[in-house]
């Protein structure tokens, strides 16, 4: 028996967790805030590094064999020939950098040729647009990048004191915008089309290869990002999906498959086991709750969700179609939200609470029914998010998704996932795991609930939330 570590370094902090190797249980654990103010769009990855440090304080790490990394993903660290940063890492959504991926959308001749060479079309966040916005905004900046790493690589190559080689994994790797899940290889070119030149990128290790080992003997795995390392934690595999409620939303599953689609609504990222993780994002989930909540005058989303109780499925035919940002599943980025079904008997605020939880859960029923479209299974929905707790969600969401629903309790998945790799790098190494199958950690502790005789209702409130859909914005989701 022996133990291990994950460390997930996400947007705002450091959370390290040390597992038994065997059973995955959490012995112990420690946190530490980065050592920055609110969320810049620009990091010093030093700050990585420093709340890595306070955190694996007090000898947390003591007698731990291997390491694994998580990191937020489409942070771009650019470093110059010395292995020095540019300038500092770009972040998160990075709006500044939208004109950006409508201008590599249009160099390599549209949505469906990107997502034929690499299984995505350009948002704003991914490292390649990130690329696109260095060349022309900072050119000096862009001129002296040599190397390309994201979060999780830096870490890794700095755990291991900075060696020659640098790598990276799948999970990592396919939410790049210029490596593709389905061949799995990188496009140099798209690199130089958006940087402008050619930059070294890290090696691709497979899912249980070792990084490498610190001169003290430590092993670090080979690391992935946050959304893999969850879903790696979490457990789930093929016939699983997982519904994030953040205030825009995402459904992702495991499929043995990559999936191209030339329409872009799903994303084609790669798991950390070896298997793929197509991801449908939607831009509104809980801000359409948030938004009817001061609409209706109520302090939060709990009072939200105890209006919404009083009334009944299907609003008394109140839809919400909860396009308030716009919309990208279905593509519709002009848009706004739209309210239906106005009747005298159902305006009252019970039914307009009801008809923002039924709406913002069709919202990703529709999500949900791309990626079966495409013959992914889904026997179970894992729901995340804090919203997951509330009772109008817990109440609604089986018969409206048509399946088991699944509310695991708040854990920090990341870290557990990353921990989970780095037992199977270090089982890998010692000749006592197979380098194909992971360890069998105990899954999360969870509430299970079941669509039941509620089914054929929660089905009928879903077509009724279609129709209003296929009325207002006819043949959206026609590819």
């Amino acid at each position: 028996m022996g133990i291990v570590a994950g460390l997930d370094s996400s947007p705002d902090f450091t959370r390290i967790v040390v597992c038994d190797t065997d059973t995955g249980a959490v012995l112990r654990q420690g946190y530490a805030p980065h050592p920055v103010e609110g969320r810049p769009s620009d990091v010093d990855p030093q700050a990585w590094l420093l709340s890595l440090g306070e955190a694996a304080g007090g000898g947390l790490l003591e007698g731990v064999q291997a390491i694994g990394v998580s990191a937020q993903q489409n942070a771009l660290v650019p470093l110059d020939t010395q292995g020095a940063t540019v300038r500092p890492a770009m972040v998160g959504g990075d709006k500044r950098a939208q004109v950006a991926a409508a201008d590599l959308v249009d160099a390599l001749g549209g949505r469906e040729a990107w997502a034929q060479a690499v299984g995505c079309v350009p948002q704003a966040g991914q490292p390649v647009t990130k690329l696109r916005w260095l060349a022309r905004t900072e050119p000096e900046h862009a001129a002296r990048t040599a190397v390309l790493l994201q979060a999780h690589d830096w870490l890794v190559w700095q755990l291991l004191g900075r060696p020659v080689r640098r790598t990276t994994d799948r999970g990592g790797a396919s939410g790049t915008g210029y490596w593709s899940a389905a061949t799995g290889g990188y496009r140099p070119d798209l690199v130089e089309l958006a940087l402008g030149h050619h930059a070294m990128l890290p090696e691709v290790i497979g899912p249980s290869d070792a990084a490498g080992t610190t001169p003290e003997g430590l092993l670090i795995s080979a690391g992935t990002g946050e959304t893999m390392a969850a879903a790696f934690g979490l457990g789930i595999g093929v016939g699983d999906a997982v519904v994030s409620l953040g205030a825009s939303g995402s459904v992702m599953a495991v499929h043995p498959e990559p999936l191209l689609d030339n329409t872009g609504m799903i994303t084609s990222l790669a798991d950390a086991t070896g298997m793929h993780l197509p991801v449908v994002t939607t831009l509104n989930a809980v801000r359409a709750l948030r938004g009817t909540a001061e609409l209706l005058g109520l302090p939060d989303l709990e009072s939200l969700s105890d209006l919404a109780m009083k009334s009944t499925p299907g609003a008394h035919g109140l839809v919400l179609l909860p396009y308030l940002e716009g919309e990208r599943t279905p593509n519709l980025p002009h848009t706004a939200g739209t309210l239906a079904g106005l009747r005298r008997e159902s305006m009252k605020p019970e039914h307009l609470a009801r008809a923002a939880f039924e709406g913002m859960l069709c919202g990703l029923g529709d999500a949900l029914d791309v990626l079966r479209g495409r013959g992914v299974e889904v026997r179970r929905i894992f729901l995340l998010g804090a919203a997951a707790e509330l009772p109008a969600v817990q109440a609604a969401a089986p018969s409206l998704f048509g399946a088991q629903v699944v509310v695991p309790q708040p854990a920090d998945y990341a870290a557990i996932g990353a921990a989970r790799q780095a037992a199977w790098a270090l089982g890998v190494s010692q000749g006592t795991l197979d380098p194909r199958t992971p360890p069998p950690w105990q899954g999360a502790a969870a509430q299970v609930l079941e669509p039941g005789e509620e089914l054929a209702v929660g089905q009928a409130v879903r077509q009724q939330y279609v129709s209003v859909r296929e009325q207002t914005h006819p043949g959206a989701f026609r590819s």
